[in-house]
């Protein structure tokens, strides 16, 4: 169930022209100033474009409600030449000016908020390659990444605490080579399995949920004394 919350439909500015977005700022947030600001402001990023993938993917957007259930900030958008956004694909390399921008977004929109990137499939390979290297960026959620043809080496420069979950029967991502790619990336890591799950998590949304809301839960309330 989706916390309440204030959506707001709206254009941000990207580097190759307006991003086409949706942000949900938690009711109590939105409504007053005086209460306790909320532990990170996050962004979920969408699966290729040329595939069909937009900010309402489903999984994408089950990652959004897992965040807002949480009382976080939640901005999801929709890459270069997707949906009603500018500009045209460019294989990942704009995409992450395109991240980047978002994250300037919520920086400026929640000042002085750790920032949480997470992202499906190719918003996974784009958006964690950009929060990597945002030093604003402290938390980074993979769903579904697409290790047999991309390239994740720059996992291995990223000490951030990171989340993997991933379905045991994702044909674009075997297992084992997910396993891998996060041995040889520094700082706290987690890999989920879902047991069964393809690529899509079809009939297994309520796990990607569980996992995610468990994990962010507990890096907002920080460890057990």
């Amino acid at each position: 169930m989706n916390a309440p919350h204030d959506s707001r439909t709206f254009f941000l500015d990207g580097p190759a022209g307006r991003l086409e977005a949706i942000l949900w700022t938690p009711t109590a947030a939105a409504e007053s100033t005086t209460r306790q600001a909320p532990r990170f402001a996050a962004v979920v990023c969408h699966p290729h474009p040329l595939f069909g993938g937009t900010m309402h993917n489903k999984v994408v957007y089950q990652a959004a409600k897992s965040l807002d259930a949480l009382g976080l900030p939640v901005l999801r958008f929709n890459f270069r030449g997707t949906g009603m956004s500018e500009g045209k694909h460019d294989r990942g390399a704009g995409e992450r000016d395109d991240v980047r921008a978002a994250l300037d977004f919520l920086a400026a929109e929640f000042p002085n908020i750790p920032l949480l990137v997470a992202g499906f499939s190719f918003g996974c390979w784009v958006g964690l390659r950009a929060g990597c290297k945002d030093a604003r960026v402290t938390e980074l959620i993979g769903l579904g990444a697409p290790v047999n043809n991309a390239d994740f080496s720059y996992l291995q420069q990223c000490e951030k605490p990171k989340l993997f979950v991933h379905g045991s029967n994702d044909i674009y991502g075997a297992v084992n080579k997910l396993k891998s790619v996060v041995a040889t990336a520094p700082g706290e890591n987690r890999i989920l399995v879902v047991e069964g799950a393809d690529h899509f998590f079809v009939g297994k949304l309520d796990q990607v949920d569980r996992a995610i809301h468990d994990w962010t839960n507990e890096r907002i309330s920080g460890p057990e004394k």
